[in-house]
């Protein structure tokens, strides 16, 4: 038997347009806003700390976003270019 814990209710700041963007995909994904909250708050206590990897990009990766936020060194492609260049290199 499964015995559901108490439940509290918190005050947290959000980044207003994070927030709109993510409770759509938890909407289409059939969750409420605080499903994902709690999963990601089990995963932290299973972790012992954040469930993925945060780290500082090196130089030559803060270059490469600051280079794409500027539009420089970008070139146009479709996803089907990007899916013939694909298959060419799993061939």
């Amino acid at each position: 038997m499964v015995v559901a814990s108490p439940k509290e209710t918190t005050s947290i700041k959000l980044d207003k347009e994070i927030k709109e963007e993510a409770k759509k995909v938890f909407q289409s994904l059939g969750m409420t806003m605080s499903e994902p909250i709690n999963i990601f708050l089990h995963q932290v206590t299973m972790h012992k700390g954040l469930p993925f990897e945060v780290k500082i990009p090196n130089q030559e990766t803060q270059k490469a976003i600051e280079e794409a936020r500027q539009g420089i060194n970008m070139e146009e492609t479709s996803l089907e270019e990007m899916m013939m260049e694909h298959k060419k290199s799993n061939a």
